[in-house]
């Protein structure tokens, strides 16, 4: 791909542009911003605070077509292995639009399956909302544990706490996700076991931190109200049907989950259970058609108008032509202080890759590594590097019009510095502008993105959610990688699985690294008294 003709032209106009700046950009044209943004119902993008004229865009057109981004978009949707390592679908559209569209997986259509489950998720919480379903001592749930990791677990836990009102959403939901004990035990000592349902989400029923945490609360369980406690106080989402019964959960309390669903996109399926039980099934829902909004508007608005196609081009040009290899996410609500951990793994676990669907090693860079934190928090933290350190860092800030309560002077100011940090990386201060001090001057030119909801609710965080699911999609398209194997997650998990007897039992693995040696060695004698 680099030695093709859009991608030298590219390159190419980089070079031509090196001593044009943002600034000059705006100065020389009034409507840059009405050029460069893209207006939804309920949702803004301004990409106009980038590194880009409108022949930057016309080549980043070009590469979309090049690429045949609009062609591999419908194969996705068309239900097609573009899995190709696994020979799966990548089919999570389908699950918020299977009420109104047929989906296929190998000829089969699965509307109707998916429409069945949530059917079932959707009767299964309003028992539990209305207290028809209650503990083995008849007590109505109030808090649910929901045991999980990775996309099990990031993607509910985002949703809930962008979503849940305590003064009107009752069930408290918690989350517990790191097989250190002090997480599990942290969570349970503030709950009573009668009214605490507790979820259990592995696709496989056998991972090893869910199924740790997972036994941990089984015991607490059956110590409080005994054995026959599991049936009425578990609840499964997994596809391993004997596993789930032996463990001693009801088939009635299992909700399924489908191969072709990747982990870090199956909030929208049974995973998101805990959700539901958050915020109730009308939000949820919401959650969904929100969803489904933006994958028509990505099926169908030109390359031009789309705004993941968009968002999916800036961040090519940044990372493979500007040479900025991180991304920072900045959500300016509370509410999303967990979307930049969320978007983390949708992002590097689906293009951190550095090998092709050809299984070739590509010649330039892929996925950007991400991080972030809520405004204004992550001020007082890392922006110091992102205004005058040696490197170069997009940012991508997220604002809401209207929060979610009445305190306005607390919400003005946080607007006011959403908009002033972007406006600032991209002027920057000159050194004239701080009187001779060097050290007050910042370079500027740093290119954001900024994205505006009209309020945080349960359809405008659907459509965010989605909105960054297919840019990631887009942009592993554009570098021919497969966003939706991670096989890179299972080498650590190997050797801790080798490694773990040999803790247990004080016992060295045979021809280990000296470091591992050493480590073990320090571990056992520290761990002797």
């Amino acid at each position: 791909m680099p030695q093709s003709p859009i991608w030298n032209a590219l390159l190419a106009h980089v070079d031509a542009h090196k001593g044009i700046t943002m600034g000059d950009l705006f100065a020389a044209d009034s409507g840059r911003f009405s050029r460069f943004s893209i207006p939804l119902p309920g949702m803004l993008l301004d990409y106009s605070k980038n590194k880009i004229t409108e022949q930057t865009m016309g080549l980043l057109f070009e590469l979309a077509h090049d690429r045949q981004i609009e062609a591999k978009r419908d194969a996705m949707f068309r239900g097609d292995p573009i899995n190709s390592t696994e020979n799966r679908a990548a089919l999570h559209v389908a699950l918020r639009g299977a009420s109104e569209t047929d989906f296929f997986v190998d000829g089969t259509n699965v509307s109707e399956d998916i429409s069945a489950q949530l059917n079932r998720l959707q009767i299964f919480t309003e028992a539990i909302h209305s207290g028809t379903r209650t503990g083995v001592t008849g007590k109505k749930f109030t808090d649910v544990v929901a045991i999980g990791i990775g996309g099990s677990h990031l993607g509910p836990e985002l949703a809930v706490q962008a979503l849940r009102n305590p003064l009107t959403d009752p069930t408290r939901v918690h989350f517990i996700s790191n097989v250190d004990g002090h997480d599990i035990l942290q969570n349970l000592m503030e709950l009573n076991a009668e009214n605490t349902l507790v979820v259990i989400a592995s696709k496989t029923f056998t991972t090893k931190e869910t199924m740790t945490n997972a036994a941990t609360a089984k015991a607490w369980i059956c110590h409080v109200m005994g054995d026959d406690a599991v049936a009425k106080h578990f609840v499964a989402l997994s596809a391993n049907a004997e596993a789930v019964e032996e463990f001693g959960i009801s088939t009635d309390h299992m909700f399924p989950m489908w191969d072709w669903v990747g982990g870090r996109y199956s909030l929208w399926s049974s995973i998101g259970l805990p959700i539901a039980l958050a915020v109730g099934w009308d939000k949820f829902n919401q959650l969904l058609a929100g969803a489904q909004k933006m994958d028509e508007h990505f099926k169908s608005a030109p390359i031009s108008d789309n705004m993941p196609i968009m968002m999916a081009l800036i961040g090519v040009w940044n990372i493979n032509f500007l040479g900025s290899d991180c991304l920072v996410i900045l959500p300016y609500d509370q509410r999303l202080k967990r979307l930049p951990a969320f978007l983390q793994q949708l992002d590097m676990e689906s293009n951190g890759k550095g090998v092709l669907h050809s299984g070739d090693v590509p010649e330039f860079a892929t996925g950007p590594i991400v991080f972030g934190e809520a405004g204004t928090n992550g001020q007082h933290a890392f922006y110091q590097l992102l205004h005058q350190g040696s490197h170069t860092i997009p940012a991508d800030f997220i604002a809401i019009a209207t929060p979610g309560h009445g305190l306005r002077d607390h919400h003005d100011q946080v607007l006011a510095n959403a908009i002033a940090q972007s406006q600032a990386l991209m002027l920057g201060q000159t050194l004239e502008q701080s009187d001779g001090n060097s050290h007050r001057a910042c370079p500027g030119n740093t290119p954001s993105n900024t994205l505006i909801l009209e309020q945080l609710n349960a359809f405008n965080l659907g459509q965010l959610i989605a909105l960054y699911e297919h840019k990631v999609f887009v942009q592993g398209a554009i570098w021919g990688i497969n966003s939706f194997d991670q096989w890179g997650v299972e080498l650590g998990k190997e050797i801790a699985g080798g490694l773990l007897g040999s803790i247990q039992n004080s016992a060295y693995p045979e021809q280990a690294d000296s470091s591992t040696q050493g480590l073990l060695q320090t571990l056992y004698e520290w761990r002797k008294n």
